[in-house]
């Protein structure tokens, strides 16, 4: 049932590894991190339907870096507050010298 997902991904979106040994449950963070920075909305629309906005939310949450956009997308649909998410705390807490 999983491999049902993972093949309907853009084919550039994984290009770096693997299809067949991505595993929906045990590669969760690294699947919707991968997605919320450089999916397409056809792609957001799997991951959607296979985590729910809760888990991604959660699991966005523990992230320590995210795309501002991503971020903003994600905090905005979700209706959860940017200062929840780790990767703006840090971001914040260590600024890049030339951002």
């Amino acid at each position: 049932m999983m491999e049902k997902y993972i093949t309907q991904f853009s084919a550039y979106l994984f290009g770096d590894v693997n299809k067949d040994d991505l595993d929906m449950e045990k590669h969760s963070r690294y699947i919707i991190k991968r997605v919320l920075e450089y999916g397409m909305l056809q792609d957001w629309n799997i991951v959607k339907q296979y985590y729910g906005i809760t888990r991604i939310v959660e699991e966005a949450k523990g992230f320590r870096e995210m795309e501002p956009r991503a971020l903003a997308y994600l905090s905005a649909i979700s209706q959860t507050p940017k200062e929840q998410f780790k990767c703006y705390t840090y971001q914040r807490l260590n600024p890049q010298h030339w951002n």
